[in-house]
């Protein structure tokens, strides 16, 4: 078994995050000044590869929901999946997108409203186009990069149980190769990523609750007062870290989905409400219409540097984000069709985020543009951290509403620390996130030490544009992993066609004469006993029938009957795994599997009431999973032949892909 520590991985991120963090605050202006100038010269001169990037992975992915591919599951076919739609859209939104809507909701659509790329500042038209910026920096672009990186890891570890980490993302690039220092590698890169992301973002973070709580209860804005928040944001990471996935990030999701939802409810009764309904309305169609354009627009026509403090760093940002985020979304969406995780992804975070922008920066623009409360303006230029509460200055309840706001926040950030964790936990775990408590603790710690070193070094915006830099070599690794993607999607979709294929009716001939007893089985549920009679008598000593044939041809094949008797296998080793992690052995599983059977009784009104019991079937299982066929009461005959179709299209799949 896979130890679950892996301690390369482990102990060299964390040695060189020491080294850069104690270089970021030794020596935080050479440090930023050095990462500066690589960022700049990578915006000046990559700025159109990051758009090319980002246009082919939304193109991908859109492909991937509406292709042949959307009907494969990220993880066996009999999987569902882990968590109900809810959860799941809250934990999307609390890891991709949260903080950031408390912090860019009002600023950004201001600052593009007063200094547009193109045109004068402070007009009707520069009110539009700071909304169809705004819909295309926080859309379906940035949802489409964490997209691909959570379907290439899903659909690796899921359905090829390869590790749930990076590296399995160079599978069929490298194929085992990843289990040895290029993966090594590429692990410590998407920690020192992960860590540092979220170690910054919590640093800044700090700055806008410490604005909050100076606006609320006049607590100073300083470094002690951000240092001391980081410090208790930590201990409620770590508080949420110990509970696990399904309890503390979670819930904690959930809360801060509905506070969320609540909070923008409120600006929109309270504010111009049809105004804001007309505007959400215009902007989508807006943002739709200019998609294509916006996304290939290098602005390489009106020279400006608008682009590169803007767009190019908001993609380079997500691409940076994306190891993160995208393993968390795939931690978190096993079972899902890629047609149902693609949809979902891209369309209700976007849905939600879009509707936020709307309702808060449409509302802020309205009060300058059409109320002439044009300090708002300035006070957003001033000061990005006191955007959100000077907005909510101009609303009933103010007080109450900053603090909701800063609550959220708060939680917005003990999320993103705890997921941040919990994705970096992994990472140095071979994917495993049933790891010890004192690794999670020991990476939410870190997170906020590290937080607090540079606050006090002033060493953050040196690590941040570092993090932002390191986009870079990972937009190359991803196209590359999408490609490989592509193709292990066709080899699947081949070995679905090759399940389908068969050239005899054996089933149905072999079963003409035992109609009676099918029918039998049919209309008598059977028991637990009897499917467990069932493989004992009749299908074990089938399989050992064909696995013998195997051997006299000179073919490792064996027969395991589990010890609770409820499961038994036919194994035929036939070598090595593919190019694409598929594997080539051969597997015939029946399994004892209960499921509920629907009866109906009438009470004394007559109605039909309808009670769940218990039946169990013989289903037969793959190396794909569950087939959802049920041979209890089959022959022996017909078991044999069965096993022999299902051979004959294992190795007609094989014969495809070589």
């Amino acid at each position: 078994m896979t130890a679950k520590l892996n301690k390369t991985v482990f102990f060299i991120s964390s040695g060189l995050i020491l080294v850069l963090a104690l270089f970021a605050s030794i020596f935080p202006k050479i440090a930023d000044a050095f990462f500066k100038h690589l960022q700049a010269v990578i915006v000046e001169n990559g700025s159109w590869f990051y758009v090319l990037t980002v246009a082919i992975i939304l193109i991908t992915v859109a492909f991937l929901a509406f292709s042949k591919y959307g009907d494969i599951k990220l993880g066996p076919d009999h999987s569902t999946a882990d968590y109900n739609n809810l959860s799941w859209f809250a934990m999307l939104f609390s890891a991709g997108m949260g903080i950031g809507l408390m912090f860019f909701g009002v600023a950004e659509p201001v600052m593009h409203f007063l200094n547009p790329p193109v045109g004068d500042g402070s007009t009707v038209e520069a009110a539009r186009q700071a909304m169809r910026l705004t819909f295309f920096h926080w859309g379906l672009h940035a949802w489409a990069i964490y997209a691909i990186v959570a379907i290439i890891l899903a659909f690796f570890s899921y359905r090829h149980n390869l590790p749930l980490t990076l590296r399995s993302a160079l599978y069929p690039i490298i194929g085992d190769k990843i289990y040895g220092p290029i993966g090594h590698a590429v692990d410590i890169f998407a920690v020192i990523g992960t860590l540092f992301g979220v170690a910054t973002s919590l640093g800044y973070g700090v700055l806008q609750v410490n604005t909050g709580l100076n606006y609320l209860w006049d607590i100073p804005v300083s470094t002690f007062s951000q240092v001391i928040l980081i410090l208790a944001i930590t201990a409620l990471a770590t508080l949420s870290v110990t509970t696990g996935l399904d309890k503390g990030i979670k819930r904690l999701s959930e809360i801060n989905l509905l506070l969320a939802v609540g909070l923008m409810l409120f600006i929109l009764v309270a504010g111009p409400t049809v105004f804001l309904l007309q505007a959400y309305v215009q902007n989508l169609g807006s943002y739709a219409s200019n998609i294509l354009s916006s996304t290939f627009n290098l602005f390489a026509y009106e020279k400006t540097d608008w682009i590169g403090g803007w767009t190019i760093l908001y993609w380079a940002w997500w691409i940076s984000w994306s190891p993160f985020v995208g393993l968390f979304i795939a931690r978190i969406s096993r079972g899902r069709t890629i047609k149902e995780f693609t949809l979902g992804v891209l369309l209700v975070p976007t849905g939600f985020t879009l509707m936020w922008m709307t309702f808060f920066g449409n509302s802020a623009i309205h009060l300058i543009l059409n109320e002439g409360f044009t300090q708002l303006g300035a006070t957003v230029s001033n000061d990005v951290t006191l955007a959100l509460f000077a907005f909510l200055e101009h609303f009933p309840f103010s007080a109450f509403t900053s603090v909701v706001a800063t609550i959220m926040v708060i939680v917005f950030f003990v999320t993103s620390s705890d997921s941040g964790s919990m994705v970096i936990d992994m990472l140095c775990s071979n994917g495993h996130d049933d790891t010890p408590i004192w690794q999670r603790v020991y990476w939410a710690v870190g997170e906020g030490v590290i937080a607090s070193i540079l606050i006090l070094a002033g060493g953050l915006a040196a690590l941040q544009t570092m993090t932002i830099a390191s986009a870079l070599p990972f937009s190359i690794v991803l196209l590359v992993a999408t490609y490989g993607l592509i193709k292990a999607l066709r080899l699947d979709i081949a070995k679905k066609e090759s399940l389908q294929y068969s050239t005899s009716f054996t089933n149905t001939t072999s079963n003409a004469d035992d109609w009676d007893k099918r029918l039998n089985n049919l209309v008598n549920y059977p028991t637990e006993k009897n499917v467990h009679r069932f493989l004992e008598k009749v299908v074990q000593p089938a399989l050992e029938d064909v696995a013998k044939v195997l051997q006299k041809n000179a073919l490792d094949a064996e027969v395991n009957m589990s010890e609770s008797k409820d499961k038994i296998t036919l194994v035929v080793n036939l070598g090595e795994e593919t190019n694409f992690g598929e594997n080539k052995n051969f597997l015939y599983q029946v399994k004892n599997v209960s499921r509920s059977k629907p009866t109906f009784t009438y009470d004394e009104s007559g109605e039909s009431t309808e009670e769940d019991e218990l039946y169990y079937c013989a289903i037969v299982y793959l190396i794909e999973g569950g087939q959802d066929y049920d041979i209890m009461g089959w022959d022996k005959e017909s078991i044999r032949n069965d096993v022999v179709d299902q051979y004959e299209k294992h190795m007609h799949f094989m014969h495809l892909i070589n």
